[in-house]
């Protein structure tokens, strides 16, 4: 959920740690610090309440802050406010250890009585501090044997990253159900929560394991399981340039993302289609594995779930095998009924989403076979599936998703093709039909990008709204969740999504004239029942945005009060056109209500604590 970054090497620490936080602040955060030791200063830290520029303006862009190893942290408030006593680094009381750290220590209240028994006394309201202090606690003059002692006492997620004071030519690295890379140089070595921070330096990494501890000096790097057997880690190059964790002259981040869709689906499906046919030839499922299989689970959360629910119609209609999505969150308390003939599709951008990461774990438990579709190569999601589908969509670094969305639902579209080719399910003629339009969606996208400056209007008329609903039936339901979603994860603005066949149980209730209703009506065979759930809600005085496609643009236009049409295509693929007006939507309104768009209050871009 933070963002770390550890460097050691030649070169002074300070302004590279504020370079690579720099490059991790889409994250989220709400305070920052770094810790750099020098053999004239000793172990310094620095620390600041709110953006990361406070601290470089607080140390002159590290100026003040001398020294060729330290850690630098970006923190989101779990355990105490925001505030600089309680930003990361924390230090031991001796001030021999500093420590930096993602994820949840549950015992800590435990642990901190039991050293507050011991005459420590704490200064933060942070989990984090009692790392510090035990540290110091189990130290004799062999720093791996504290660090190990630590590591048995507590429980819970996290991602270390420490330095001693007596040990200064060296970085500790532990990971457990948080995510830590590690990034190879010529004379200087990183470790990072992401390959985003490394980048501009070096494109050799290797990603730990839940266990590992890893040792960093300038000139190598150890790597240890958690009964310190030495580990040979897979390096990877990253192989997306610098630039594309750049802006590239858009103002926000999430501009340049939306923008970047067509190509992105584009990339992700041409290189497996070959000859007319789909090619998964990543996958291990065969034919007889697939006619095993009497039920297929979806598993996500946030944005990557309303691809599921997408996906379930998707799913459902080309392989006619029962489909269910669950929320990562809920999957493991609701007893699920999964066996060995169970295909569970887990979805997720980073491949380390916590919730996700420990649903899966508890479906293969369960016996089930798992399938990821995942964008970070190499990531736990992905080396823990028997399975893995990338979506090759590059670096997305706006908190709100768009570009990770679109590409995930180019997946679901190649894996429905491709299982119901296998399963005999499919006739040659719908096969040939779906692929070929599937093909030339990236060109559909791009028509309905044109329409921006006519949406940025729309946004204008709107933005002012304090609640706003979105209505749809089947697949254009599923858009509207995810409409909805964008727009109050960064405009605040109160949303709901409802199936339009629900209005009248109760929701029709919340309207009243000048209410704003976004009714999503693509889908062909349900055209006529959602406006007919348009009427109900006009004749309640609401002003209402339509979505729908070319041919029913017209049509649509006789009763709603504006509307915005997509190029026309199967209803199974609406949702990729679809979802496009919904982000430019919430985009300019969240613009023109001068809301902080790449970095939303209260998130951040991989959620890796529960």
């Amino acid at each position: 959920m933070c963002g770390i970054v550890g460097y050691v090497g030649r070169e002074e620490a300070a302004p590279i740690l504020l370079d690579g936080l720099a490059r991790l602040e889409y994250r989220g955060y709400d305070s920052a610090g770094i810790a750099v030791y020098s053999a004239r200063d000793g172990l310094q830290v620095a620390k600041a309440k709110g953006r990361l520029q406070v601290l470089s303006d607080k140390i002159h862009g590290g100026a003040d802050v001398r020294g060729r190893i330290g850690l630098g942290h970006t923190r989101w408030a779990t355990h105490g406010e925001p505030s600089d006593v309680n930003a990361h680094p924390q230090l031991s009381e001796s001030g021999r250890f500093a420590v930096i750290h993602n994820g949840i220590i549950e015992n800590y209240v435990e642990i901190k009585e039991f050293l507050q028994e011991q005459g420590v006394s704490f200064v933060s309201q942070t989990d984090t501090e009692v790392v510090a202090h035990l540290l110091d606690y189990y130290y004799k003059d062999d720093m791996m044997d504290a660090v190990v002692k630590v590591l048995h006492r507590i429980e819970g997620a996290y991602a270390f990253g420490i330095v001693c004071a007596d040990c200064p030519d060296r970085l500790i690295a532990a990971r457990k159900d948080s995510p830590l890379i590690i990034g190879y140089g010529q004379g200087f070595n990183f470790l990072a929560s992401d390959v985003t921070a490394v980048i501009k330096y070096t494109r050799e990494v290797s990603y730990l394991d839940d266990g590992d501890i890893a040792v960093l000096t300038a000139d190598k790097v150890e790597i240890y399981d958690s009964l310190l057997l030495p580990q040979n880690k897979a390096r990877h190059t990253v192989d997306w340039e610098v630039s594309a964790a750049e802006k590239g002259g858009y103002e926000h981040f999430m501009a340049k993302e939306i923008m970047e869709q067509p190509e992105a689906f584009r990339k992700t499906i041409s290189p497996r289609i070959q000859n007319g046919r789909v090619v998964l030839d990543d996958l291990e499922i065969g034919a007889d594995d697939l006619r095993e299989m009497d039920k297929i689970y979806i598993i996500a959360c946030g944005s990557s779930y309303h691809v599921g629910v997408v996906a379930k119609y998707t799913l459902e209609k080309l392989l006619r095998k029962p489909v269910e999505v669950a929320l990562a969150s809920e999957f493991r308390y609701c007893d699920p009924i999964v066996s060995p003939k169970t295909l569970c599709i887990v979805i997720s951008q980073s491949g380390e989403t916590i919730d996700t990461l420990a649903a899966m774990r508890e479906a293969k438990r369960l016996g089930a076979r798992v399938l990821s579709i995942v964008n970070v190569v190499g990531s736990t999601i992905a080396r823990e599936s028997d399975d893995v589908l990338y979506t090759w969509a590059g670096p997305e670094i706006a908190v709100a998703t768009t570009k990770a969305y679109s590409t995930q639902l180019a997946v679901i579209y190649l894996i429905g093709l491709y299982f119901a080719d296998q399963l005999d399910a499919i006739d040659e003629e719908t096969y040939r039909s779906v692929l070929e339009e599937l093909q030339r969606l990236p060109d559909k996208m791009e028509k309905v990008l044109e329409q921006k400056e006519k949406i940025q209007y729309y946004a204008s008329r709107y933005f002012n709204h304090e609640s706003i609903f979105f209505i749809g039936r089947n697949v254009d339901y599923a858009v509207g969740l995810e409409g909805s979603l964008k727009l109050k994860e960064i405009s605040y603005i109160h949303s709901e999504a409802y199936a339009a066949g629900e209005l009248k149980h109760g929701t029709i209730s919340l309207i009243e004239p000048g209410a704003l209703v976004v009714a999503l009506a693509g889908y062909r065979g349900l055209f006529e029942k959602l406006m007919s759930n348009v009427v109900e809600v006009k004749s309640r005085g609401a002003d209402v945005l339509g979505v729908t496609t070319d041919s029913l643009g017209a049509e649509m236009e006789k009763t709603v009060d504006a509307a915005v049409t997509v190029p026309d295509t199967l209803d199974m693929l609406l949702p990729s056109l679809e979802v496009l007006p919904m982000q430019l939507l919430a985009y300019y309104i969240a613009l023109m209500r001068g809301c902080d768009i790449d970095k939303p209050r209260n998130l951040a871009k991989s959620v890796t604590v529960e």
